[in-house]
């Protein structure tokens, strides 16, 4: 097993939505779940998560691929573009380049690589605008991992994920059940043993489409709209926070 995992990236892998006021930034995530499974019984194991919230692919590569690189993780998770996606325009050719000679670094030095396709927004009238470009971003991550051979966690085709009840408010970020199935496909990935269970669900409730207006209109009050005014501040969530464990460390618990 893994002796050294760095975690690199944006809010999914700082934990954003899984909110936890006991951890740095306030917030636990899938990455911490997988290391706290890593380091159970696992004398040495070492943990670090550089990732920020906010930032853009080219972003999380300038600052984070060189310190991780120093650390010479066995074990590096690496997820960056979401935040691209987003954008009114993105030229997702030149990220996958840049996207490609990262990865190509990181697998020279003989540690395990993680990647991330981007999730489906199918079932969200917003985001489903987004699935071409998605779909687009998902092919150049299926094609570097395979150059790679890195792992490729496929959140595309883990349909659970359409499920807004695995998701926080913002409709942006994963919630604890979220991050939850996403450290169960990271684990189950790399082969480890585990005892994380997805949760039990059930049906799906079914709101009227007055239900469902009053939804949408709560939710661009209260997110969309400070998220475009940021955009139009140049301002970022990630302005001011630092990565919540910049350096390797024991994992406690």
């Amino acid at each position: 097993m893994s002796k050294r995992l760095v975690a690199l990236g944006d809010s999914f892998t700082e934990g954003v939505g899984d909110d936890d006021p006991g951890r740095p930034n306030g917030v636990r995530g899938w990455a911490d779940r997988v290391a706290e499974v890593l380091a159970a019984g696992q004398p040495g194991f070492c943990y670090a998560n550089l990732a920020i919230r906010g930032r853009l692919l080219r972003q999380v590569l300038a600052e984070q691929l060189d310190p991780a690189l120093a650390m010479d993780p066995d074990l590096v998770t690496l997820y960056a573009g979401g935040n691209d996606l987003m954008r009114p325009k993105v030229d997702l050719d030149a990220l996958a380049e840049e996207y490609d000679k990262a990865v190509a670094r990181l697998s020279e030095t003989g540690a395990t690589v993680v990647l991330f396709t981007a999730v489906d927004g199918a079932e969200d009238p917003v985001f489903r605008r987004l699935r071409g470009r998605t779909a687009i971003y998902n092919e150049h991550v299926r094609l570097i991992a395979g150059r790679y051979g890195a792992r490729l966690v496929d959140l595309w085709a883990m349909r659970r994920l359409g499920d807004r009840r695995l998701w926080s408010a913002d409709r942006l970020h994963l919630n604890a059940l979220g991050h939850t199935e996403v450290a169960i496909a990271v684990l189950d990935i790399l082969g480890v043993p585990h005892e994380l269970a997805p949760a039990a669900l059930g049906p799906r409730p079914v709101l009227s489409v007055r239900q469902q207006r009053a939804e949408n209109l709560r939710w661009a009050r209260e997110h969309a709209l400070p998220w475009i005014g940021r955009r139009l501040r140049g301002e970022s969530s990630g302005d001011g926070i630092h990565p919540k464990r910049p350096a390797l460390a024991p994992v406690e618990g």
